[in-house]
C-alpha cells in the first residue's frame, strides 16, 4: 500500500496497490508524515503537537514528545526514517513567516536531538545509499543542503542543489537504488533526478504545478508515485492529485523506525 498525508486536511490516505482502493482517515490536527515500526504496531507520526504513535481503524493517537512547546505556531512538515532506525523530521512556522524550524532526529528509545536549525520550510530528508550523507532542503530558499553524517552528528553542511525561479522550489525527495536523488518541484510542475554530485540527469513533467513528494512502491520498489497540492490553485484540474509515473529505475524499501 501507499500512504500519504493531507497535511492541512488534515488526513491520512491509503492506496491499496492490489485493488487501487483509496481509504481516508481524518486527523485532529495537521499531520506531516508517518513511518512504520520494525516491530509492527502503530505508525510513528509527526503532528503539529510533536511525535506520536498513530493507530488507524479506529484512529488512536498516543503522544511521545513535543520538541517545540516554545513554538506553538510551528508544525511538523516532512520526515523519514534512516537505516539506523531513527526518524529525521523538520518543523516550520505555519504562517511561513519566521525561520523558526529545525531538523530533529527521533531515536529508537524515543529521545530526540536537534540536528540543525533556522529553517523556513524544511523538506526531505533523504539519505545516500551508505548512510553517510543526509540531504535536506529549505524550500523557501530554493536550496538543498548536503551534510556528512557519522551516525552521531551532522557536519560539513554545504549547498548541494540550488533551484532557480524557473525550477520552482525543492520539495519532497527520495533516493533510488542507484544512489540518485529525486526531487519534487513545487511551482515547477515536475520531478527531477540528480546524480550523487548534484548534476541534473533528467526530469519528468506532470500535469500539476505544485509537486510535493515522491515515493517508490510495489513488491520490488519498481513503481513510483508522486503527490501534488491544491492549496492556492484555481483552474488547475489535476491540482492535489496523486500520479504514478515510470521512473526507469527501481527504488529501495523505506527504512523502518526502531532499534537495529
Amino acid at each position: 500500500a501507499l500512504y500519504w498525508v493531507d497535511i492541512l486536511g488534515p488526513a491520512l490516505n491509503r492506496l491499496s496497490l492490489s485493488d487501487m482502493r483509496v481509504s481516508r482517515w481524518l486527523m485532529p490536527e495537521p499531520l506531516g508524515w508517518i513511518a512504520e515500526q520494525k516491530e509492527g504496531g502503530p505508525f510513528i507520526a509527526g503532528f503539529q503537537s510533536g511525535f506520536a504513535k498513530l493507530s488507524i481503524d479506529p484512529v488512536s493517537i498516543s503522544p511521545l514528545a513535543d520538541p517545540e512547546p516554545h513554538y506553538p505556531g510551528n508544525r511538523m512538515n516532512d520526515g523519514k526514517a534512516d537505516a539506523r532506525g531513527c526518524i529525521w523530521a523538520g518543523t516550520m512556522d505555519m504562517t511561513e513567516r519566521a525561520a523558526s524550524g529545525s531538523l530533529y532526529r527521533l531515536n529508537p528509545d524515543h529521545s530526540w536531538d536537534v540536528m540543525d536549525g533556522g529553517y523556513s520550510v524544511p523538506n526531505g530528508p533523504a539519505f545516500s545509499l551508505d548512510g553517510t550523507v543526509v540531504y535536506h532542503a529549505d524550500t523557501a530558499h530554493r536550496t538543498i543542503y548536503r551534510f556528512r553524517y557519522d551516525g552521531v552528528e551532522l557536519t560539513d553542511k554545504q549547498p548541494f542543489i540550488q533551484f532557480t525561479e524557473a525550477d520552482g522550489y525543492p520539495d519532497g525527495m527520495t533516493t533510488d537504488s542507484e544512489g540518485a536523488l529525486w526531487v519534487a518541484h513545487w511551482g515547477g510542475g515536475r520531478i527531477s533526478r540528480f546524480d550523487p554530485d548534484g548534476k541534473w540527469m533528467r526530469s519528468i513533467v506532470l500535469p500539476a504545478s505544485q509537486i510535493t513528494n515522491i515515493a517508490f512502491a510495489g513488491a520490488n520498489c519498481e513503481r513510483m508515485f508522486v503527490s501534488s497540492a491544491a492549496i492556492g490553485i484555481v483552474g488547475e484540474h489535476n491540482a492535489g492529485d496523486i500520479f504514478e509515473v515510470e521512473p526507469g529505475v527501481r527504488g529501495r524499501a523505506p527504512y523502518l523506525f526502531g532499534r537495529p
